[in-house]
């Protein structure tokens, strides 16, 4: 049986992801090895996902480097911040529009995240993904964007020489030597940040037109999946929720409910598409099934999602952004007040703000250790 690690997108939200994982890597032996050898991710969380694949030492350990990496994260190390960054982008986007929409030198966006880029430069050893699939703790790494041209969803993957690429509707799987134009590409978040070329087309996030967040996943051959979302929409506690009604909505609420269709929606449909498979295959007599050929297979899988609303969060913890961020993102609503707060979540790549989602996923995933134990075998 071949487990699966799946992390979704959604900027800082990601942090959410490491506080899970760090309460996987307690749970589990001192010295485990990493536990799954197929790792899929996507925008912020394909950045996790590689984080992972390409460490050298003990789960525990890869696990310890990529919480001491976001606990000591600021935007400045993603994205250049000061009020003439921020003016630069605001006049590349104007100007644009006398140019067709687009850019004259380079992709237009709002924010320049040449820092991201250095560090993923400086923390992740690309060259190690091939040592770990020739020792047997890795099989297949897989980073999802969206090309802009042809409209669909490329899973660029690096694994054992006989997995084979794949066609579906909208979906590509593409063998490669993953690198870190990939993670900038998927991580590039619609205007907010540039898209890159890969090849012959330009890439953006991929959340964007993922219609089936787990595919990849089940093409490199799992059987068991394990995923850590980044919304509190699995909780039925938040279904149907209205807040009263004090305004119109604002800019960022718009933007923010646009970023959560993307970034968070599909995969919640997919993991229900899983579910109602699962039930359907559960019906199908083990006979039948050799019988007709049949290729289908039941997937276990185990997901961990936030018990707490992160747009709350990310709106108490707004004021610890520069002046310039907090200004931008307080003049188009993206506080508690202006409804905006879930696309300031997307950006809030602050301490204050990773660490209290750190900790919220170590305490989600500890109050499902049962689970966890069961999913891993540890009982």
């Amino acid at each position: 049986m071949k487990n699966a690690l799946i992390l979704s997108g959604g900027g800082a939200r990601a942090a959410y992801q490491v506080g899970v994982l760090k309460a996987l890597s307690e749970i589990l032996p001192e010295t485990a090895h990493n536990p799954f050898p197929i790792i899929c991710g996507t925008s912020a969380g394909a950045i996790n996902a590689l984080a992972l694949a390409t460490h050298a030492g003990s789960f525990k350990e890869a696990v310890h480097d990529l919480t001491e990496i976001w606990s000591g994260l600021s935007i400045n190390h993603i994205y250049c911040n000061e009020w003439l960054d921020l003016f630069k982008g605001i006049g590349k986007l104007l100007l644009s529009m006398m140019n067709e929409g687009v850019g004259r030198t380079r992709p237009i966006a709002l924010l320049d995240n040449s820092p991201l880029a250095e560090l993923l430069e400086r923390t992740i050893r690309f060259e190690n993904i091939d040592q770990a699939i020739a020792d047997g703790d890795l099989e297949a790494v897989s980073v999802t964007a969206m090309g802009y041209s042809s409209g669909e969803s490329v899973s660029f993957f690096q694994g054992r020489e006989e997995f084979k690429g794949w066609r579906r509707y909208r979906r590509v799987g593409s063998p490669c030597k993953l690198k870190v134009e990939h993670l900038l590409a998927s991580s590039a978040i619609p205007t907010i940040f540039p898209t890159v070329r890969i090849n012959r087309e330009y890439f953006g996030d991929g959340a964007l037109r993922q219609l089936a967040p787990i595919s990849p996943a089940l093409h490199l051959g799992a059987d068991r999946i394990f995923v850590v979302g980044v919304s509190s929409n699995r909780n039925p506690q938040h279904w149907g929720k209205r807040r009263p009604l004090r305004h119109s909505p604002s800019m960022a609420q718009i933007v923010g409910h646009m970023f959560n269709s993307a970034f968070i929606d599909s995969l919640e449909g997919d993991i229900e598409h899983l579910d109602r498979v699962n039930e359907l295959i559960a019906l199908i007599p083990d006979q039948v099934r050799e019988e007709q050929s049949l290729h289908l297979r039941p997937v276990d899988s185990l997901i961990i999602s936030p018990s707490r609303e992160l747009d709350k969060i990310a709106g108490r913890k707004v004021r610890y952004l520069p002046p310039s961020m907090r200004f931008f993102l307080r003049a188009i609503g993206a506080t508690t007040k202006g409804g905006g707060a879930a696309a300031a979540s997307y950006l809030l790549f602050e301490r204050e703000f990773c660490d209290e989602l750190i900790e919220l996923g170590y305490q989600d995933a500890m109050w499902e250790i049962g689970p966890l134990k069961a999913f891993f075998k540890l009982e």
